[in-house]
């Protein structure tokens, strides 16, 4: 099997630092979250995480409405991602909030499923991350 696509991200200073992308769309300032005790001057690794598995999954439903010729009129998704200490470091929770027009309820939970299952970010993540993910039919 051949890759379809690579990139790389290159980060100096960890949370508190700076990341690029190779070809320099990707060049942001990274900061520690209020929360964490930061001042909040830039975006952090869970915010990036959050946009990069939204935009994944949302392209991911549009992949199987096309593959199932299913009506999607529109869509959005939110992905909601929280650090969490553990006994030794931490770990991620993340939650999809997922909201699909010009399908019944019925019809939206299951594409959403079909892209669940379809998704990287869903199958890098599945056994390892618990994702928790609503649907809202308009």
């Amino acid at each position: 099997m051949s890759t379809l696509y690579e990139t790389r991200a290159t980060v100096v200073g960890g949370r508190e630092g700076h990341v690029r992308s190779e070809d320099g769309l990707l060049d942001v300032q990274l900061a520690m979250p209020k929360a964490l005790g930061g001042k909040e001057n830039g975006t952090n690794p869970e915010q990036l995480f959050a946009a990069g598995y939204a935009a994944c999954f949302q392209s991911a439903m549009g992949f199987v409405a096309r593959q199932q010729k299913i009506a999607l009129s529109g869509s959005q998704v939110t992905g909601v991602v929280g650090l969490l200490p553990i006994e030794v470091g931490f770990k991620l929770e993340v939650a999809l909030e997922v909201e699909t027009e010009g399908l019944s309820q019925a019809d939206a939970e299951a594409l959403v499923a079909t892209a669940h299952k379809v998704c990287p970010y869903s199958n890098a993540t599945r056994g390892n991350i618990d994702v928790a993910i609503t649907v809202k039919a308009k």
